[in-house]
């Protein structure tokens, strides 16, 4: 059976993998890298920046406590040079890998899809399918604001020649507030503006955590309207305000191409079943181009569900307990249950993160992070978790996982850490275990 997969991302990289593992013949085309916005332009970039604006934070703090004389300056033109360095590495690993399972690819756009006679059409070549998975990613969402071609997006970010001296972010999510304790850490001074209220993802007491104590140095301007923007600055209802502009007001999936092909939402996604089936029979879709929950290992789970339905392994997307995250000085990963069911059974409790690894030398300003969690207090079951830590990233992923699988507070009750740690999870499911 012949595989063709648009886009090699997450999602289709990993289809592609899938299929050929359970013996098809796959043929992937990707018009630009692999890896697709995460590695290139999204998650990888962040984490490189990131990792440097907290050595920065960390000199800055021992420089206060008179442990360290010195705090470096920042060549963000080397340091951009170095993230594009690693990020080519990791893609040359990633196309071998790719290659070793057996997938043939392809650089190359599809340009037209003709689902009657099952084929693509790439540079006037025409390729037959028997299934087709699309995996055509997403992009940054220009919103109607005059001028908008003034400002940087996520894929201008590491064009900077220097650290921008004042730099205003529009937007309100996860990206946003990624930027900004980036750019705030190397030197920036950082706006905020946000059309209604910041990161509305998080419950209130975690929000204020990390505005109060991870975001301090960044100006947060909530139920603002920009109005026009230029290349020195914007103008918003509050005036006229001085700085490089970056766009972070989420991304809209690259559905074009199949317009009047299969159904689209009204934000541009292609929809999709849970065993990721399109209403056209034989094309498959996943990661950001059916829109929901915009993360790599989801893209990744669903285009492994998108391979194994393609080759006939009947399989459902399982969209449970998925943790969200964001990269601050310290990790913050939660999940959005978004649940409607009141349930009277339900207790929470909070509780500082520990003085471990990476969060030490910030007991004094009492920042080492915050953990909350939700529990039917009868039943046991864990309900909700966030986690604001070095390790939250981590003990996150494993904690969805037990969710998934079921596990109650009490079967934490001889659960064994590994010391010293940052992540005070444990600790309050043991609480909860003896208190129910």
């Amino acid at each position: 059976m012949k595989i063709l997969v648009v886009g090699g991302g997450p999602a289709g990289r990993i289809a592609a993998i899938e299929a050929a593992q359970i013996g098809e013949e796959v043929t992937l085309f990707e018009k630009e890298y692999l890896g697709g916005k995460c590695l290139n332009h999204g998650c990888m970039v962040t984490s490189g920046l990131n990792d440097v604006a907290r050595f920065i934070k960390d000199s800055q703090k021992f420089n206060e406590m008179n442990i360290t004389t010195k705090i470096d300056d920042i060549n963000f033109q080397n340091l951009s040079k170095g993230i594009k360095n690693i990020i080519a590495k990791i893609r040359r690993v990633e196309e071998a890998e790719t290659k070793d399972a057996g997938v043939e690819i392809l650089n190359n756009t599809v340009e037209i899809i003709n689902q009657k006679n099952k084929e693509v059409i790439v540079n006037d070549e025409t390729y037959q399918f028997d299934k087709l998975i699309m995996a055509t990613g997403s992009r940054g969402y220009i919103p109607p604001i005059k001028g908008s071609e003034n400002a940087k997006t996520y894929t201008d970010v590491l064009e900077f020649k220097d650290v921008p001296e004042k730099l205003i972010i529009v937007g309100s999510g996860v990206i946003a507030a990624e930027y900004a304790g980036v750019f705030s850490a190397l030197g920036s001074k950082v706006h905020v503006l946000c059309r209604n209220s910041f990161l509305r993802v998080l419950e209130e007491d975690v929000k204020k955590y990390v505005i109060k104590k991870l975001l301090d140095e960044v100006e947060i301007h909530e139920n603002l309207k920009v109005n026009e923007i230029k290349q020195n600055g914007l103008t918003s209802d509050k005036g006229f305000m001085h700085g490089d502009v970056l766009l972070a007001t989420g991304m809209t999936p690259n559905s074009e191409i199949l317009n009047g092909i299969v159904d689209i939402g009204n934000n541009g996604e292609v929809l999709v079943n849970q065993r990721m089936e399109t209403s056209a029979r034989d094309i498959y879709a996943a990661g950001d181009l059916v829109g929901g929950v915009g993360t790599t290992p989801v893209a990744r789970m669903e285009g492994v569900v998108a391979a194994r339905n393609a080759c006939g392994i009947i399989t459902e997307a399982d969209y449970r307990f998925i943790p969200n995250s964001m990269s601050l000085y310290y990790d913050i990963t939660f999940f959005n249950q978004n649940s409607t069911v009141v349930d009277t059974n339900i207790i929470e409790g909070s509780i500082p993160g520990f003085a471990g690894p990476g969060a030490f030398w910030r007991v004094l300003d009492r920042n080492t992070g915050f953990t909350k969690v939700k529990v039917n207090q009868e039943s046991g079951e864990i309900r909700d978790v966030t986690s604001i830590s070095p390790s939250a990233r981590t003990s996150m992923a494993y904690i969805s996982k037990m969710m998934r699988d079921d596990y109650k507070t009490y079967d934490f009750d001889d659960f064994m850490e590994a010391h010293p740690s940052t992540d005070p999870l444990y600790k309050l499911m043991r609480f909860f275990a003896r208190y129910g």
